[in-house]
C-alpha cells in the first residue's frame, strides 16, 4: 500500500514523473543546458531563414522603392526644367508677339495718317476744283446777269424817253450812252 509518503509524491510528480519543484520551469537549472542548445538551435535557424529568405526579399523591396523613388525624382526634375524652358520660351514668345504687336499697331498708325493726309489732300483738291467751277458758273451767270441788264437797261431807257418825247429812240444812241454810264 501506499505510504504517506508515496502519497504525496503522486500528486506533486510531472507528468514525466519527475517530482515537482517550486521554481518556474524555464528557470530551473537542471533544465538550462537544453534550453541552451534548442535557443541555439532555433537561434540559428531563423537566423539563416531570415538572412537567406527574409531579408534578400526585403533587400529587393526597398532597393525597388529606392529606384523608383529615385527614378520619379529624376523624372520630376527633368519635367521640373522641361517646364522652366517652356515657361521661359512662352516668355519669350509672348515678348516677342507684344514687340510685333507694337511694331504693327505703329505701322498701322502710320499708314492710316499717310491715308488721312492722301484723303485730305484728295478732298481739298475736289473742294479746291468745285471752288473755281462754282466760281466759273458765278462768273458766266454774272456775265449773263450783266449782259441782261444792259438789255434790260436799254430797254427801259427807250421805254422812258418813248414816254416822256413821244418818240422812239435810236437803239445806236441808248447803247453808246448805256456804255458810257457802264465805264464812268
Amino acid at each position: 500500500m501506499a505510504t504517506e509518503h508515496d502519497s504525496h509524491t503522486t500528486g506533486t510528480q510531472a507528468h514525466g514523473g519527475a517530482p515537482h519543484s517550486d521554481v518556474f520551469p524555464p528557470f530551473d537549472t537542471h533544465h538550462f543546458s537544453s534550453q541552451l542548445i534548442w535557443l541555439a538551435l532555433t537561434f540559428g535557424v531563423l537566423y539563416l531563414l531570415m538572412s537567406r529568405v527574409a531579408l534578400p526579399r526585403i533587400a529587393a523591396i526597398l532597393e525597388d522603392r529606392q529606384a523608383t523613388v529615385s527614378g520619379d525624382l529624376d523624372y520630376s526634375v527633368s519635367l521640373q526644367k522641361q517646364a522652366e524652358t517652356a515657361g521661359a520660351l512662352c516668355e519669350q514668345l509672348i515678348t516677342e508677339a507684344r514687340a510685333r504687336a507694337q511694331a504693327l499697331a505703329e505701322e498701322t498708325h502710320i499708314r492710316l495718317a499717310h491715308e488721312a493726309v492722301e484723303q485730305r489732300k484728295t478732298l481739298e483738291q475736289d473742294l479746291h476744283e468745285r471752288l473755281v467751277a462754282a466760281e466759273l458758273r458765278i462768273a458766266a451767270a454774272k456775265e449773263r446777269a450783266m449782259h441782261n441788264v444792259e438789255e434790260i437797261a436799254a430797254e427801259a431807257a427807250s421805254a422812258i424817253v418813248q414816254q416822256l418825247t413821244g418818240k422812239t429812240p435810236d437803239a445806236s444812241s441808248i447803247a453808246s450812252a448805256i456804255s458810257t454810264v457802264k465805264i464812268a
